[in-house]
């Protein structure tokens, strides 16, 4: 079932949006048309980049649903970060639900950034959003990132990233900055997609003086570049006792709970 599921269905979606993603492109280039934003297959509004495969995931619902049900569902109050928060579709979910009370969405790429800041301020709960043009890794400094041509959501610091890619100066932070961007009181939902840099940004988030209210951390798993039992091991020290493995083969998400 996970294989007729995540192998065959999941993949043919994909391709049905690329094909009519490159052709929506091609129309609005050649036709000269204006930006516009619609919706998308999570109910939040996104303004549409059909240039760009994670828009299209994000409109065609390629991301599954389990960790937007998941933010549009809870009923405790919460506060979300979100570390790689491209475009914003789960700091937009998130915002969404009454019972979030603050989101935190990190996005260092120039491009991607100013993508997010406009998707925000045309959905409701905007007011709840603090975006920032940061990367999270073990120290404060400024540092090339990989941003491959036509898939924002693959950038990353992992070095050969390959020979399609542009490369560009981010600055990040580390658990000192953290201390402070993540002032509060209410538990911690997390969502970490990095691109191969998933272990640094958990270590960090969990040195950090707010690390006590980290309630779940949801992070993209990639068996070519990610150490998942380094992870694990790093969050079962912490007290996290409960791993949930969304989806199979070698790139699945885990959602890690205490």
């Amino acid at each position: 079932m996970s294989f007729w599921r995540y192998g065959i269905v999941k993949t043919a979606h994909k391709t049905m949006w690329l094909s009519i993603a490159r052709v929506r492109a091609t129309w609005n280039r050649l036709a000269g048309q204006p930006p516009v934003h619609g919706p998308t297959a999570y109910g939040v509004r996104l303004w549409q980049r059909w240039d760009d495969r994670t828009f299209v995931y994000c409109r065609a619902g390629t991301y599954g649903r389990f960790l937007s049900d998941y933010l549009a569902n809870r009923r405790e109050e919460f506060a979300f970060v979100d570390v790689g928060a491209n475009q914003g579709l789960y700091s937009l979910i998130a915002a969404q639900n009454p019972q979030c009370r603050q989101v935190t969405s990190f996005e260092p790429v120039a491009a991607t950034f100013a993508a997010l800041t406009a998707n925000v301020a045309i959905n409701p709960g905007s007011e709840k959003v603090t975006a920032l043009k940061l990367g999270v890794s073990d120290k404060a400094e400024r540092i090339e990132i990989s941003v491959p041509r036509g898939h924002s959501g693959m950038a990353t610091l992992r070095p050969a990233a390959g020979s399609d890619s542009e490369t560009e100066t981010i600055e990040v932070v580390s658990a000192v900055e953290l201390d402070r961007l993540l002032d509060g009181n209410l538990p911690l939902v997390i969502k970490v997609d990095v691109e191969g840099h998933e272990a640094t940004v958990i270590e960090q988030l969990l040195a950090c003086s707010q690390a006590p209210r980290i309630e779940c951390i949801f992070y993209e798993v990639d068996k070519r570049w990610s150490d998942k039992d380094r992870i694990a091991s790093m969050l079962r020290s912490a007290g996290f006792d409960a791993f949930k493995q969304v989806g199979r083969g070698h790139h699945f998400d885990v959602m890690a709970t205490r």
